[in-house]
C-alpha cells in the first residue's frame, strides 16, 4: 500500500507527515522499554523480513498496490514501539534508495503501514491474548488475528485519507471496494505468515518473542523423572 507522491493533496500529506514525525518521536521512547540484549538483534531480523515481505506487491489501481505490511509480526516480535520503527525505517530505505512509495508521502506511509498497522495489530493481538486460554500455544493465534485486521484497517485509513485530501480521478466508493477486497485477501495471507514465524521461534525460543513473555512466568512446572539409580 505505498502511496506514491501526488496521490494525496498538500495539506493532507503534511498532516500525515506530522502525524507520523510524533508517532516516532513516541516510538523512539516507547522504545527503550522494551529494547534489550534479545530484542535489539531481532529487530534488525524483523526489518529485513518486513521488507522482503513488502517488495511483493500486488496491483489493486489508481497508482496504488497492496502487499504484506509486517505490522502485526514486528509488533509481537519486538514489541509496538519497536515495530514501529522497525517497519518505518524499512519505509525510509524502500523510499530513497528504491522509489517504492514518494519522498512527499513518507509521512503518509509511516502512519498507514507503521503508526496503524502495528497498533491496530498489537491491540488486537493483546485483546485475543486476554481471552484465550494462557498457553503459549494460543500466541500465534493472536498474532495471526492481529495481522488479519491491520491489513484492511490500514486499508481503511487510507481510503479515509483519499476522501479528504485525494487527487487522483477516482470515485471514493469504487476505490473503497477495491482497497478492502484486496487488502482483506492480503490480510488472510499475512495472518497465514504470522502465524507460522511467530509459532516457529516460539517452538524453538519463547523467551525472543516479545508477545509471548507474559505468559512465560505463568507457565506450569514440568517436572520429568530422573532415571533409576542402582
Amino acid at each position: 500500500m505505498h502511496v506514491p507522491d501526488g496521490f494525496l493533496d498538500a495539506p493532507t500529506s503534511v498532516v500525515t507527515g506530522v502525524v507520523a514525525a510524533g508517532g516516532i518521536a513516541v516510538a523512539l521512547r516507547g522504545a527503550r522499554r522494551e529494547l534489550d540484549d534479545r530484542t535489539a538483534p531481532m529487530a534488525g531480523l524483523v526489518a529485513t523480513f518486513v521488507f522482503a515481505g513488502q517488495m511483493v506487491n500486488f496491483p489493486v489501481g489508481a497508482g496504488t498496490s497492496g502487499h504484506l505490511m509486517g505490522g502485526a509480526l514486528a509488533a509481537v516480535l519486538v514489541g509496538p514501539w519497536t515495530g514501529v520503527l522497525a517497519v518505518a525505517v524499512v519505509l525510509v530505505v524502500q523510499a530513497l534508495m528504491m522509489a517504492d512509495g514518494g519522498i512527499t508521502a513518507l509521512g503518509t506511509n509511516v502512519t498507514l503501514l507503521s503508526l496503524v498497522a502495528v497498533g491496530v495489530g498489537w491491540l488486537v493481538f493483546t485483546g485475543l491474548r486476554a481471552v484465550l486460554p494462557k498457553r503459549l500455544s494460543m500466541v500465534p493465534f493472536a498474532a495471526g488475528g492481529g495481522a488479519l485486521v491491520s491489513v484492511p484497517a490500514a486499508a481503511l485509513v487510507f481510503t479515509g485519507l483519499f476522501a479528504v485530501g485525494g487527487t487522483a480521478p477516482v470515485d471514493t466508493g469504487t476505490l473503497l471496494a477495491a482497497m478492502l477486497g484486496w487488502h482483506t485477501l492480503i490480510g488472510v495471507g499475512e495472518a497465514v505468515v504470522t502465524f507460522l514465524v511467530v509459532g516457529s521461534v516460539i517452538a524453538v525460543r519463547p523467551d525472543l518473542v516479545y508477545g509471548a513473555r507474559p505468559l512465560l512466568g505463568s507457565r506450569p512446572l514440568e517436572i520429568r523423572p530422573s532415571g533409576m539409580q542402582g
